[in-house]
Parts: structure tokens; sequence; C-alpha cells
């Protein structure tokens, strides 16, 4: 059964795209080899470097979004651990405060395991009182599964600014997703703010 948002949460087509055939770490290692511009993106991915990080049996997950963050100019960050059991769920239940006016961004730390992973996106639609009020959608790029060196990425968002004025102050509610190239969701939840006249 279709959960909220889900006519809405659908990223966007590039004409003339198409997905490439998936491949092993090793297979993308051993490819082209003596080719230098592959070599140079192997090497951004960070392929066949440093020790693998242990993975839990049976955890099948190719990324894992450990935290999400509310960066906003001048005021403390506030961080959501969702290893904490439940966490996901309080993201509805308990709305982050963002006064008119204010700068903000969102922030993810992920790690990635097993495989490359190509094509992150991050989708977000808010609505008010049932109404659309933007669409959102942000590439974040492929990874190489996370090594002991890096265990893990952080990718910030692109900077906001929040609505001002009477009518723009209230509860807005949101639904969003990781997913990738091959549509795989890695992540959903829904989660809500307020725009304040000031900070509580």
């Amino acid at each position: 059964m279709p959960g909220p948002g889900d006519d809405d949460l659908v990223a966007e087509k590039t004409e003339g795209y198409k997905v490439g055939d998936k491949k092993t770490i090793a297979e993308y290692t051993n490819l082209d080899q003596n080719d230098e511009s592959l070599n140079r993106w192997k090497a951004s991915l960070g392929l066949a470097t440093g020790t693998p990080l242990a993975v839990q049996p049976g955890d099948t997950r190719r990324c894992v979004i450990e935290s999400l963050g509310l960066e906003v100019e001048g005021r403390p960050d506030i961080i959501i651990d969702l290893t904490t059991p439940g966490s996901v769920d309080q993201l509805k239940r308990k709305p982050f405060i963002i006064k008119e006016g204010a700068k903000f961004r969102m922030k993810a730390i992920f790690k990635v395991q097993h495989d490359v992973l190509s094509g992150l996106k991050y989708l977000q639609v808010v609505k008010r009182k049932g109404i659309r009020v933007s669409k959102d959608e942000e590439m974040l790029g492929s990874y190489a599964p996370n090594t002991a060196d890096k265990p893990s990425y952080e990718k910030k968002f692109s900077q906001d600014e929040a609505p001002t004025g009477m009518m723009a102050r209230g509860h807005y509610e949101a639904v969003s997703k990781f997913l990738d190239d091959d549509e795989h969701t890695h992540l959903k939840f829904e989660w809500s703010f307020d725009i304040t006249k000031d900070w509580k």
C-alpha cells in the first residue's frame, strides 16, 4: 500500500541516461587498468584503497544512513542519531524549530557496504495543511564501500532559507527518501518542522 507522498517522491528522469551494468569491486578495480581517466574516477571513489569495514552478518544493506542533521546559521547543529531504535519515528513527532528568514541546511552521515553505490539521490516533498509547497531533489553522488580509514561519508545539502511573514509561519510536514540509480530506497521517513517568529 503506498505511503504518504509516494506519488510526489519520484526522481526526475534524465533524457538518454541509462544505468550501467552492475560490477563487483574486483571488476571495477580490474576494469581498463590502462585508461587514465577511468583510473582517476576509480581513485576518486576510493576503490581498492584501505581495509573494508566489517559488515554485520546478515546485513544486506548497501547504504546505511547513520544520522541526519540540521545546520542553522548561528545556532548549534541538531543531530538525530538514526542508529538509535525508534529515532526515525521520533522525526515526525518532534518538529524542528526554524526561525523565519533563517538560513539552514540538512546534512547526512552514511556508510556504504558490500558494493559501489551508484547515483545516490535525496528526494523531499514538503506540505502544509495537505498542500504541496515544495519538492526538492539533490544528487549526492556515487560511493565506494567505506574503509577503516574512511568509516563514513558526510554530505551537506544545498542551503535553504526559511520563508518569512505571518502567512509562512506554522507547521510543515515532509516526506524524504534516499534512493539510488536502481530506484532502490535506502531510507524513507516522515518529519516535520515549524516556522516561527522567534527561536523557541
